[in-house]
Parts: structure tokens; sequence; C-alpha cells
């Protein structure tokens, strides 16, 4: 009789090790399978990789106007105030008008805290339209470009290339400016009844 009974000890310790067993496998193979299984990463979509900016441009040679548009994500401050001065120098894609002279060109840009320097090449000075309105607008619009879409900067620096004296033809840019906001044509309020 005790082989019979020597049966059922051996069954009752099967059973566990086989579960115990089971499961291990399965886990490891669980494991295995998503080790090689390949994650698919879904592609950027396009609004994800755009940013939005705002430019100054001149709406009607007294008055600055802005624009605003999406551009190209840039990895730090410096690339991307240099992306934004490009796009405010390739002109307004709408009804305004260019207030920065053509074929401006952005020689460097420096960020030092809370100052801009911007270099432009000389046709800064020596295309620009004779008249303090022409310049202003033109500088402005650069000062409160950098300033709305970079809003830790809060001075801008402007110089040209070959110009030492930090004067435009009638005005001063030697020391940093601040944004103007006040050369924007303010729109009329209407009340809805």
């Amino acid at each position: 009789m005790q082989p019979r009974h020597r049966k059922k000890i051996n069954i009752n310790l099967l059973i566990p090790f086989v579960v115990f067993v089971l499961f291990f496998s399965i886990m490891f193979w669980q494991k295995y399978r998503d080790s090689r299984e390949v994650l698919i990463t879904p592609p950027k979509s396009d609004a994800e990789s755009i940013r939005s900016v705002t430019l100054f441009f001149s709406e009607d040679g007294t008055h600055l106007a802005r624009e605003t548009r999406g551009v190209e994500p840039c990895d730090n401050d410096t690339a991307c105030l240099k992306s934004v001065l490009d796009e405010l120098l390739n002109g307004s894609v709408g009804e305004l008008a260019e207030s920065v002279p053509e074929g401006v060109t952005v020689s460097s840009v420096k960020i030092e805290e809370d100052l801009a320097t911007i270099v432009f090449n000389n046709l800064f000075s020596e295309a620009m339209p004779s008249g303090s309105s022409s310049e202003i607008l033109a500088v402005y619009s650069v000062v409160n470009t950098v300033a709305v879409n970079f809003p830790q900067i809060k001075k801008v620096k402007i110089e040209v290339d070959g110009n030492k004296t930090g004067v435009l033809h009638h005005l001063d840019i030697s020391d940093p400016l601040t944004p103007d906001y006040t050369l924007e044509l303010a729109k009329p309020i209407t009340s809805e009844k």
C-alpha cells in the first residue's frame, strides 16, 4: 500500500512544479518577444514642427503693423533670433511694405542677458531711404520684432558694418534701444450692439 501513497505525493508535487515552470516560461517568452519588437515612432506632425513668430513691417510709410507667420523650430536663442531676423529681411508675405531696405543681411547676432546685439551689413545705412521716418520704421521694426518674439530681451543694440559713428543719416543708434509699440497704427475700437 505504500507505493500508492508515494505516487500521490509525487503527483501533488508535480502539479505545482509544472504550473511554476509554465508561469515563468510565459513570462520569459513575453520578455523576449517585447525585446525583439521594433517600436514605430509616429512622425511629427507639421503643427508640432512649426513655431509662430510676429514680424513688424511698414503699413503706410508712417506706422508699423504686425504680421504673424510660421517658421521652422531652432536649437538655441541665438539661432532662433537669426532665423526671425532673416524672416523679417525676406519681407512681408501680405500687403505690408518692407521697412528694412532690400539687400540688407545680418552679419552677426549676440545675446548677453537682456541685451541683443545685431550687426547688419552696410546696406542698412547706405540703402536706407532718406528721411528720419524711414530710419525710425526700419530700426523699430527690428527692435520690436526682437522684443515681441524674445521677451527675455529688453534692449537691442543695432550696429552697421563700417559705421563707427553709430548714426544713420538722422537717427542715433549708438545706444541700445527698447521697443516702441506706439509706432503701430491703433486699430479703431468698434462697439457691438
